[in-house]
């Protein structure tokens, strides 16, 4: 349960795609360090056991397609009526396609992931910042990927949507530096069983796990509360200093064909 010394004690997040992943973990860690949190969604099935994870009173869940600003304003407008601030924003929504030949990738797969993981975030910008920029704070903290920097073959589209969100943290950063906003981005590895054949597009058996694992010197896959540990480092005063900084979670992997 947080305490008055909670690390986040006092502060208002926002945290997109929040009922499940990364999103569920960060809204868990940061409610549990005294912050009041709002969760946009698409899917709130697991709404529930978000919330019954954290202290009272302390997380809404409010149904968002992060795709549409007049989703935005009524996600914001709710953090603002029920909790009276924000002062932090998670871009944490976000989405992909099996991997697979470029080839065979369609015009709808690579739109939806521009959409959300690029539109998204531009609509973000749009509807909080100019409340940061009254207040003179804000922190925004952007989901990239380790894939923005070191690509694999088969996500190229998905991999160049993370590369635009990594590219746009450095200049929201610069842009909004003045105004004492801080933009930072966490690009993890990937993460859970569910998604390995998926991400890495051959199947997941021991053989193939552990071939992806011998480029992993940590030897394992990104946990969740790997991610949402960065995120609760970045959005606190611990990391007061650190703005423009696309953080690599991922044990340091490095991809070999």
């Amino acid at each position: 349960m947080a305490t008055k010394e909670g690390r986040l004690n006092g502060k208002v997040a926002l945290v997109t795609g929040g009922c499940s992943g990364f999103g569920a973990a960060i809204a868990k860690v940061f409610a549990n360090e005294g912050a009041k949190v709002l969760i946009g969604d698409l899917n709130i099935d697991s709404a529930e056991a978000v919330i019954n994870a954290c202290p009272s009173g302390s997380v809404l869940v409010q149904q968002m397609n992060v795709t549409q600003r007049a989703d935005w304003d009524a996600a914001l407008q709710r953090t603002l009526k029920e909790f009276g601030q924000i002062d932090i924003l998670i871009n944490n929504a976000g989405t992909s396609y099996k991997n697979k030949p470029t080839l065979d990738v369609t015009e709808a797969e690579y739109a939806r992931c521009f959409d959300v993981n690029c539109l998204g975030i531009f609509h973000s910008v749009s509807a909080v910042f100019p409340v940061f920029v009254k207040q003179k704070a804000g922190i925004c903290i952007n989901m990239s990927s380790c894939g923005a920097s070191r690509p694999r073959q088969g996500l190229v589209w998905y991999n160049a949507s993370k590369g635009a969100v990594s590219n746009a943290t450095k200049g929201l950063a610069l842009e909004f530096g003045p105004h004492q906003i801080r933009v930072n981005s966490i690009c993890p590895l990937l993460c859970g069983t569910g998604l390995f054949e998926s991400f890495t597009g051959v199947p997941d058996t021991p053989e193939n796990r552990q071939k992806f694992l011998g480029n992993v010197p940590l030897g394992r896959l990104t946990e969740v509360e790997d991610v949402a540990n960065a995120a609760l480092f970045l959005a606190s005063d611990e990391g007061k200093f650190l703005t423009g900084v696309n953080l690599d979670v991922d044990g340091v992997e490095q991809f070999r064909q």
